[in-house]
């Protein structure tokens, strides 16, 4: 299913809920107050089953270049207090005023055939972001707070049609500090500009709800897998921003690494990883010199690490049990098509 098939299919539900007996508002005392809610339910995000209602308010969003997950389908949405505003920075990061939530579901499928496996939920607080993980249960009536994270038997069909099963991780709550974290505190990733697709019929209300005045409108950022929408370069740089950067950053868990891939990373080619020495020699380097070495992909570390599932070699290192294929494959021509010097 397409990218906006699946959004049209994430609105019309919405639009759906009004006319049905739905979810009780959108409780803003479970998404301010300091405590954890057991129960997915508890924020009235969704009417049962599973996330297939949600409420009318949810705003639903794609990522132009996703996070891969294993494979796993996502539906996102997110929710701004009434009367409230969200600003943007000069690089067109979202800025959520407190009570706002961005709602993330993880399942196999698509269209009716999705099921949803986990939820996990960004709450903007008054001490800031709080990250918790909600795995449902098997009736999917609702959803369980899982604080220390959980493992899953899950069968994933990959692109190719190929079944694998696979041990699907449920991150704790402190993995999901540790890929949000930004000197220290927790901030949301996705949300950027460039990278948001709005879902049409939701676009208009989103946009009003938004201080765009220090950022365009302007969600036409390069899709990783297509081609028409950037060059090899811009492609490439655009996964590496989604799936890397939110560690590998000056601010982010991995800044003591000095390789830096987000938007906006210093103009020095060995800060963004070209002809760059580890900082530390292991195993996670293979034997190899540089994090990427211009025109030879199979000799850089970083495809050594993207291609690999080993604990302490395989990079990023939570968030997947497999490899991604299709990424590896964008990164390796990429770097294939560097010059050297």
């Amino acid at each position: 299913m397409r990218r906006w098939q699946r959004l049209a299919t994430i609105a019309a539900a919405a639009l759906l809920v009004s006319a049905l007996p739905g979810p009780a508002a959108i409780s803003d005392a479970a998404i301010s107050d300091p405590a954890l809610p057991r129960k997915l339910s508890e924020f009235g995000f969704f009417a049962g089953p599973g996330a297939t209602r949600p409420a009318p308010v949810l705003v639903a969003y794609g990522l132009r270049t996703p996070l891969f997950s294993d494979y796993a389908e996502k539906q996102r949405f997110v929710y701004v207090p009434d009367g409230a505003r969200v600003s943007a920075d000069a690089e067109g990061r979202l800025e959520f005023p407190v009570g706002s939530a961005l709602i993330k579901t993880f399942g196999f499928g698509s269209g009716a055939g999705f099921r949803p496996i986990e939820t996990r939920v960004l709450l903007r607080r008054a001490g800031g972001w709080e990250a918790l993980p909600y795995v449902w249960n098997a009736d999917l009536s609702d959803a369980d707070l899982k604080v220390a994270g959980t493992r899953l038997p899950v069968t994933v069909t990959r692109p190719d049609g190929q079944r694998i099963e696979i041990s699907y991780a449920v991150p704790n709550k402190n993995q999901c500090k540790e890929c949000h974290s930004s000197a220290g505190a927790v901030v949301p990733i996705g949300p950027v500009a460039a990278n948001m697709d709005i879902a049409p019929s939701a676009a208009a209300v989103f946009r009003k709800r938004i201080d765009w005045a220090a950022a365009p409108i302007a969600a036409n950022g390069p899709v990783w897998n297509d081609p028409s929408t950037g060059s090899l370069d811009q492609r490439a740089r655009a996964y590496l921003m989604v799936n890397c950067a939110h560690c590998h950053n000056p601010k982010g868990s991995a800044s003591n690494s000095g390789l830096f891939l987000n938007y906006g990373a210093p103009g020095d080619r060995t800060a963004t990883g070209v002809y760059k020495r580890p900082v530390a020699a292991g195993r996670g380097s293979g034997g190899r010199e540089f994090a990427i070495l211009p025109g030879q992909a199979d000799q850089s570390i970083m495809i050594h690490r993207m291609a690999s599932t080993e604990p302490g070699v395989a990079m990023p290192e939570v968030g997947r049990s497999m490899v991604h294929e299709e990424g590896v494959a964008l990164i390796r021509a990429w770097i294939s098509s560097l010059p050297s010097e």
